[in-house]
């Protein structure tokens, strides 16, 4: 029986709804005309395997972008870089659409995050105070996959790991650990790009046939 759910963020509750279309803006200035699905797919694909740090600079989205770039059939270039960067950053975090149905679950609810902790406070702006506990890896000083960092999460709620329900768009930082752990998982995958996952939904409203 489920007594409880985690979130991730990024991705899952959260987004940058305008971030592709910006890299494709920079892209297209220098001739490259690749198309918003793929840079979407490719850029997902990047972000599985590369560590994101819980506060981001120039330094690191330059090595993510030209890894992306890369992925893209584009040689980087450090024009191409800046163009990117000065196009991405600062865009505006946005909750997705279906996250509506979060004020519907009549279950205590928590976030866990490779995160800084500004997050309270974002969260709070779009959500109102409605998660019980929040933790991020800046204040834990451990970071998802480690399993340390749900063993932590799961002593701070209190309830056995097969109580808890667990919600993550990646395979790598999210479900797998948590399915370790012995947590229920679903992974949030609003674009399909996990045709063979079990476990998948495509809108949070889904949630709702799991508790």
């Amino acid at each position: 029986m489920i007594k409880y759910i985690f979130f991730d963020v990024s991705g899952t509750i959260l987004g940058k709804p305008t971030l592709f279309q910006k890299i494709q803006e920079s892209l297209n200035t220098f001739g490259f005309f690749n198309s918003s699905n793929e840079i979407k797919l490719k850029h997902k694909l990047l972000s599985e395997v590369i560590h994101f740090p819980d506060r981001t600079d120039k330094k690191f989205y330059d090595h993510f972008n030209s890894e992306l770039l890369r992925l893209l059939g584009i040689i980087p270039s450090e024009e191409i870089l800046d163009s990117i960067f000065k196009n991405c950053t600062y865009l505006p975090w946005e909750k997705f659409e279906d996250t509506s149905i979060l004020s519907q679950i009549n279950l205590p609810m928590g976030i866990i995050s490779n995160f800084n902790n500004s997050l309270n406070e974002k969260l709070n702006h779009f959500f109102g105070p409605i998660f019980k506990d929040i933790l991020v890896s800046e204040d834990l000083g451990i970071a998802k996959p480690q399993l340390e960092f749900y063993d932590k999460a799961l002593e701070r709620i209190g309830h056995n790991a097969n109580e808890v329900l667990y919600i993550g768009d990646s395979l790598k930082l999210d479900i797998e650990p948590a399915t370790l752990l012995g947590m229920q998982c679903l992974l949030i995958d609003r674009d399909n790009f996990y045709q063979k996952s079990s476990n998948k939904i495509e809108d949070l409203s889904n949630i709702l046939q799991f508790i």
